[in-house]
């Protein structure tokens, strides 16, 4: 999750916005808060720094299981990754009306 930032801010170069997606699942090192962190912190970044939006789409779960319930592949925990492809489809809107303001 560490390249998530990188990769996102060489996409905005060729697209209205960009959804960040993966999974990083919690095991017994701190590892998992570190990296949950850095692609959290690295995706605000871009927001913060840029002028299209980067949605947080990673799964930060405990086990696998909940990451394929949040995923939509089991359960009816929704699907996470289908619910940041609308809140992107969204801010790629309000951005383009804040353009024109």
């Amino acid at each position: 999750a560490y390249e998530l930032p990188f990769t996102a801010r060489k996409l905005l170069d060729h697209t209205d916005g960009v959804i960040t997606l993966g999974a990083v699942i919690r095991g017994d090192t701190p590892h998992f808060d570190y990296v949950c962190e850095a692609a959290n912190r690295g995706v605000t970044n871009l927001n913060l720094e840029g002028n299209k939006p980067v949605v947080f789409g990673v799964l930060t779960t405990d086990n696998v299981a909940q990451a394929q319930e949040r995923a939509g592949l089991k359960g009816d925990k929704g699907n996470k990754g289908a619910e940041a492809a609308l809140a992107l489809i969204e801010m790629i809107s309000l951005t383009k009306k804040f353009e024109k303001l």
